[in-house]
């Protein structure tokens, strides 16, 4: 019997990846799919990429209607506007997987902070971070996940091993992370016009930028102490993808075949962590489409430690962990719907 979900936002590019990664799983039965803008147009029409497979309108988000139709809920909103939504939800008894930043932070303080102030503070604390490497257990017993930011992913993967272990000094991890300009979202921006991004390369919201807390905040819920980073996003003139350059200083000197066994003993069996042999280092080109972190590594003397992630923003940075979220929860096949191989070229 097939589950029914809903796709709240289907109209932005994680919603489209969302809608695109669900037409293809078979335990599940897309139901609603909501966009203020685009509301009664039908969704294979709007995004002909989707033609024959879904032939399905778009609607207005009225949480009401959506609780009768589907038992699943997959929210694409911004932040702000998940949490408005979420207690009607949670009170519905569904289960939901959250793509925006409202749920993420475990510190109300921390979140008010960098947003704005939190309209649903009571559900915080059983909301689970939903990074299925870390938290697969919690994830499966969740009714409401936090699915990370995309950023987020292409940093934790390689560095929670690494703090776990204690094998990391406090203090000097820099995240030097590149993003293609669907990170910025599908909404019109003058920022991400073609001619202001084409062959052009920058750094922006250096030193302030969202992402950054809550990186630190499961780093240092790893470590058990505060631990900070220095983060610098970029924007790179391609659709999708990003690249992480990670900067860090080891308490000790370690051998590579030293730091690939701690890799290995955490990611050694997991589906979507791929850890790249000696002398070769990950590319963007090599997840396009795919669920995948790809993580390199190299010593720089003998204890500087540099590591470079790979991700698809669109997909283990957004969807497709929403969707591995969603087969774990439900105790489906964790790949299902995601066995892609990546898109090359």
């Amino acid at each position: 019997m097939k589950i029914n979900v809903a796709v709240i936002g289907a109209s932005g590019y994680s919603g489209l990846d969302l809608v695109r990664l669900l037409s293809q799983h078979p335990q599940v039965k897309l139901t609603a799919v909501t966009s203020e803008r685009y509301a009664q147009q039908p969704l294979d029409r709007l995004f002909p990429t989707l033609l024959p497979r879904l032939n399905i309108l778009l609607e207005p988000l009225q949480p009401e209607k959506i609780v009768r139709k589907a038992d699943f809920i997959f929210i694409a909103l911004p932040h702000k506007e998940a949490m408005e939504v979420m207690p009607f939800f949670m009170q519905s008894k569904k289960r939901v997987v959250d793509l925006s930043a409202d749920f993420r932070f475990k510190d109300r303080r921390l979140y008010e902070k960098w947003y704005q102030k939190h309209s649903a503070p009571e559900l915080l604390a059983s909301a689970v971070y939903g990074l299925p490497e870390l938290n697969r257990a919690k994830i499966k017993a969740a009714r409401l996940v936090a699915n990370p930011g995309c950023y987020p992913t292409s940093a934790l993967i390689p560095l929670l091993p690494l703090v776990q272990e204690g094998l990391i000094a406090p203090g000097g991890i820099i995240v030097d992370s590149k993003s293609g300009v669907s990170g910025a979202g599908r909404s019109a921006n003058v920022t991400s016009l073609f001619c202001e991004v084409s062959e052009s390369f920058k750094a922006y919201s250096v030193s302030n930028h969202r992402h950054q807390p809550e990186i630190e905040e499961q780093l240092s819920l790893a470590a058990r102490k505060p631990l900070g980073i220095t983060f610098v996003p970029h924007l790179v003139p391609m659709n999708r993808g990003i690249l992480s350059t990670i900067y860090a200083d080891l308490k000790k000197p370690l051998s590579l075949d030293a730091v690939r066994a701690v890799f290995k003993k955490y990611y050694g069996k997991e589906k979507f962590v791929r850890i790249f042999p000696e002398g070769m280092l990950p590319q963007t080109g090599w997840v396009r489409g795919s669920n995948y972190c790809d993580v390199g590594f190299v010593l720089a003397g003998k204890k500087k430690l540099i590591i470079i992630s790979a991700i698809d923003n669109l997909v283990k940075g957004a969807a497709g962990q929403a969707i591995q979220n969603m087969n774990i929860m439900l105790g489906f096949k964790e790949d299902t719907a995601l066995e892609q191989i990546p898109i090359y070229p």
